[in-house]
């Protein structure tokens, strides 16, 4: 496990999949879709529970300098530090994602409010990460809020 700390926000469009997990795959198409692979630009997968404790799942890619796509959905990958753990050929293990963020929201120090983040390195390398929590930024000086 690492830290890692966004220096901005990242604004991203996105696809919300009908369903968790088995509609991850679709959502991540259509973006490709609508937004091709492009070298500079960053893709995600962001994932947290609604009131009712069903896990909403978007498949998120980095909005561009200028770039506009009116009608799509936003979702703003805030600033901060970030509990992280990097997988290597993730498609060889399926479980590999789901058992990184089981071990991620065991830490104390996880913002309770946060979300689960894919963060798409490359086509085989996939780096999960969790936001940490207000007190956790406080005491590190790393508090942004």
């Amino acid at each position: 496990m690492e830290n890692y700390n966004f220096q901005k926000d990242v604004a991203t469009y996105c696809v919300t999949a009908e369903s968790f997990p088995e509609g991850i795959a679709a959502a991540h198409e259509q973006l490709q879709a609508l937004m091709p692979q492009n070298e500079r630009r960053d893709y995600f997968g962001i994932s947290y529970p609604d009131k009712n404790g069903i896990i909403i799942y978007k498949a998120a890619a980095q909005i561009m300098e200028g770039e506009s796509m009116p009608g799509l959905e936003t979702f703003v990958i805030k600033n901060g530090p970030y509990n992280t753990f990097y997988i290597y050929n993730y498609a060889e293990n399926p479980d590999s994602i789901r058992n990184a963020f089981s071990l991620l929201l065991k830490q104390h120090e996880v913002d309770p409010n946060g979300y689960c983040l894919e963060w798409y390195i490359n086509e085989k390398d996939v780096k999960c990460m969790v936001p940490l929590g207000k007190e956790y930024r406080e005491f590190t000086g790393l508090n942004r809020e």
